[in-house]
């Protein structure tokens, strides 16, 4: 996943061994980028960017999961969250291609975005097949992380684990109490773009649930002084412009935070918010403005402020 991962546990069962544990959770990972990842070119995932159109396409079940869960998000959010993106982000130089010079052409924009829609991707739930009906390169690095943590906590509550925290590559899930006999307390990230420190905006105290958050203002590029962020909005081929630099989304599943946070830093907050309030999402935004920045939240993240 090109990435770190760090777990915690609260007063595990005695019986349960750290290594034998760690190895486990290795291995399952590595199970997961082999079925996931694009990076490694016989993975399942591409193995699928291969495969003829039209021709059925037996899926692993966790793989068929990942693509369901997607699917219903780029339907909730009209299409911000998609992803056959993988065009466009190596087209914009955020994907296994080195980086980005210039800017692409609006009709090199425009034949990636025709290869675009996760619609094109039929998949039956009962024998687990998928069968593509356009040209597509399917990218998960939006949910596959978050996937992960949940598969872990997973192992780790089929261990007889109640207290835990799970984070891969910022996705977090944790359950129970924290070290301290409390609820775990979380760190929403100040964007401090400039230096890339970090620094806490607001901190919040949860249990039993995931978090994820979204933010342009880490992976980006510059051409001829402005700056062009790794969010690309899918319905216009060109990376975002809104003000909304962060997105927190807390969900049970943290796959879904994960694409639900990446779907609303596309969209931005205030497009993002009627679907967050009438669909039950907890969702906290940083906008940036004159001032620095402002905080508008969900509905359903208010009772965590």
């Amino acid at each position: 996943m090109g990435t770190t991962y760090h777990i915690t546990l609260v007063n595990p069962p005695s019986y349960l061994g750290k290594e034998t544990l760690q190895a486990d959770i290795d291995k399952l990972l590595l199970d997961i980028n082999l079925q996931m990842s694009t990076y490694i070119i016989d993975s399942e995932l591409m193995r699928l960017n291969r495969a003829e159109l039209n021709k059925p396409i037996k899926l692993s079940a966790e793989l068929h999961e990942v693509l369901k869960l997607s699917q219903s998000v780029y339907k909730l959010s009209g299409g911000a969250f998609d992803i056959s993106i993988g065009p466009l982000v190596e087209l914009w130089g955020f994907g296994t291609s080195e980086g980005q010079d210039d800017l692409p052409s609006e009709n090199v924009i425009e034949e990636a975005k025709s290869r675009l829609g996760s619609d094109k991707l039929r998949l039956n739930s009962q024998a687990l097949i998928a069968i593509k009906q356009g040209n597509m390169a399917l990218d998960l690095s939006a949910v596959a992380k978050g996937y992960g943590v949940d598969r872990v906590a997973t192992l780790l509550e089929a261990n007889r684990v109640t207290n835990y925290l799970v984070e891969i590559g910022g996705e977090i899930r944790l359950a129970g109490i924290s070290p301290r006999q409390q609820a775990w307390r979380i760190g929403i990230e100040h964007p401090n773009a400039l230096d890339l420190t970090q620094s806490v905006q607001k901190a919040i105290s949860l249990t039993d649930i995931a978090i994820a958050t979204s933010g342009d203002y880490r992976n980006y590029f510059e051409v001829d002084g402005k700056r062009y962020s790794h969010t690309i909005d899918p319905r216009t081929g060109w990376p975002v412009t809104h003000d909304t630099v962060s997105v927190t989304v807390l969900d049970k599943s943290s796959a879904r935070a994960d694409a639900l946070a990446t779907a609303f830093s596309v969209l931005g907050a205030e497009a993002s918010l009627p679907i967050a309030n009438a669909n039950g999402i907890p969702a906290f935004f940083l906008i940036k403005n004159a001032e620095g920045y402002r905080e508008v939240s969900s509905i359903d993240f208010k009772p965590y402020l």
